[in-house]
């Protein structure tokens, strides 16, 4: 495995869709986890309205983080944070944090920036970075969000509680109110 390059991901990345969409399915096979799917088509949504982060081993895809704007540009969900097995334990995910992070500040420098995750790693990679576990009323409360769960194992649960608590902890990081 040689240097592995974080970058924003841009046209030329649009072949990798397809793995980092499988990339996620197979992690939350893996894990039983809360992550939700999401299909290739989305994946270059993603990446076409500049919006994702991408680690490349060369030419091999290492790991891969979008962002998605919510209520106007209030807050910003940082999703699909994807590091394929060869790569982990290298401390990609957070530099894949980091660099998602740049790319909120640059596209969308007010917002909040929040996210969902059952991963012990992934909410100890949050609170590194000054996120902090909130209640789910303090992050979007826009509908289309919540529709994005629809195709995690525990979508049914988010909808028994009302779209008030599932197994996912919500992080925030408000630079309003943390810088």
């Amino acid at each position: 495995m040689g240097e592995i390059k974080i970058t924003f991901a841009a046209m030329d990345h649009l072949k990798y869709a397809d793995d980092i969409s499988e990339a996620i399915a197979e992690a939350a096979r893996d894990k039983n986890s809360g992550l939700a799917l999401r299909s290739p088509e989305y994946i270059t949504e993603k990446i076409k309205a500049g919006r994702g982060v991408i680690a490349l081993d060369g030419e091999a895809l290492a790991g891969f983080c979008y962002i998605n704007p919510w209520e106007n540009d209030l807050f910003v969900a940082h999703s699909g944070l994807i590091v394929k097995p060869q790569y982990r334990g290298r401390g990609l995910a957070k530099a894949l944090k980091q660099k998602a992070y740049e790319l909120t500040r640059l596209r969308f420098p007010k917002a909040g920036i929040f996210g969902l995750t059952t991963s012990p790693a992934v909410k100890k990679i949050n609170e590194s970075l000054g996120y902090k576990a909130v209640p789910y009323n303090e992050i979007t409360n826009d509908i289309r969000f919540w529709k994005g769960c629809v195709s995690c194992v525990h979508y049914e649960l988010l909808c028994k509680n009302g779209f008030e608590s599932c197994l996912c902890t919500a992080m925030l990081y408000n630079p309003e109110k943390d810088e």
